[in-house]
């Protein structure tokens, strides 16, 4: 009866424990946000529901880190009162974006360039207020934005950059970077084994896998492979483990917009057909946009586990997250113990009833 009673105990104990380290997992969850959208608007979306909101972007002037002008300013002055109704909020400064970071592989090529960019990112963050940086560099090593300077050196310049941000910063402040969520960035860009240890995350660009200068149209976020496109959440993530990054420091993407393509017949409902990129869309245009009045018929992929909708008539296909597949997104990342949620962009968003309501409610399950 003894021993009955000792090995019922030492079970409950191992049950309270496991249930407090899954509302632990929980409640870690970064619920992070990219924000590039006006000023006066900012102070209009729910950040209670969000862990990390970074301003998008400064830029390089010459080696060091620069606000662009006035408006940016104010800004990320807006982002920092928000604590008064987010104590626990998280605002960091993000370099450079898709065309932003022109000259980042000539500038981090050297001890000079890393040394003057580094003071000079401590100083905004101090003068700013402002908890981190967050590195978007698109990208390292492979081809980004055209005419964009690359190098196989960037990998190492790369590491040597983030180990002087690092120094510099201390270890009160976030480091975290932009990551391609695609496999020849994740096997090319990063010295992954180098480059974790240092800094607090990666934020997984799960999105645009079929991009804006993609011939054929597909899924842009897909949270699962299909036997037509391989590159997916699931599969960056998968190979970012495998490349020994930890679950804990991943942060998948989600969009919060669509991208259109105009395709060249109605084949399959223009998925996986030859096409063009159209245009984009914000998610809080998509009820006036996609929709039957407008000659859009909505589909969902099972394997992808992601919606798409396409125009018969007009032959324009759309691929975008929704309310659902942002609910799997974030299941996804309390199974598999990821560090959280990130997307661009928290302007695309609705101010209420959103798509970041989605993941908060996910969240609070």
């Amino acid at each position: 009866m003894v021993r009955f009673s000792f090995f019922l105990i030492l079970f409950s104990l191992i049950v309270v424990s496991s249930n407090a380290q899954q509302i632990n997992d929980k409640n870690d969850f970064a619920v992070i946000a990219y924000y590039a959208g006006r000023t006066t608007m900012i102070d209009s979306f729910e950040v209670e529901k969000l862990t990390h909101l970074i301003f998008s972007f400064c830029h390089l002037k010459g080696d060091s880190l620069s606000v662009s002008n006035i408006r940016d300013s104010a800004t990320i002055q807006k982002m920092v009162q928000l604590k008064k109704r987010n104590p626990e909020l998280k605002i960091l400064l993000s370099l450079g974006g898709w065309g932003g970071c022109k000259t980042c592989s000539e500038i981090f090529s050297t001890k000079k360039g890393r040394r003057i960019f580094s003071k000079t990112a401590k100083h905004l963050c101090n003068y700013f207020k402002v908890d981190g940086i967050d590195l978007d560099w698109e990208y390292p090593v492979i081809a980004g934005f055209p005419g964009h300077l690359y190098s196989p050196e960037d990998k190492n310049n790369f590491t040597a950059l983030v180990k002087r941000l690092r120094k510099k910063l201390g270890n009160k402040k976030e480091i975290s970077f932009a990551a391609g969520g695609f496999t020849t960035y994740i096997d090319s860009s990063i010295d992954w084994k180098n480059v974790m240890p240092l800094v607090n995350r990666v934020n997984l660009m799960s999105y645009d896998l079929t991009s804006g200068f993609s011939m054929v149209s597909g899924h842009h976020t897909p949270l699962y492979s299909t036997p037509q496109q391989t590159e997916s959440v699931d599969k960056g993530v998968k190979n970012l483990m495998a490349a020994g990054v930890p679950a804990a420091k991943i942060a998948i993407g989600a969009a919060f917009y669509a991208r259109l393509f105009q395709v060249t017949d109605t084949t399959n409902n223009g998925i996986y057909r030859p096409a063009r990129f159209y245009h984009g869309l914000s998610f809080s245009r998509f009820a006036d946009t996609i929709n039957v009045a407008n000659g859009f018929t909505q589909y969902w992929d099972s394997i992808a586990q992601a919606p798409y909708a396409f125009n018969m008539e007009r032959k324009l296909f759309a691929t975008y997250d929704d309310s659902a597949s942002i609910k799997l997104k974030t299941e996804y990342v309390i199974k598999h113990h990821l560090n959280g949620i990130m997307f661009w962009q928290l302007a695309e968003d609705k101010f209420d009833n959103g798509l970041l309501n989605v993941i908060d409610e996910v969240k609070k399950e």
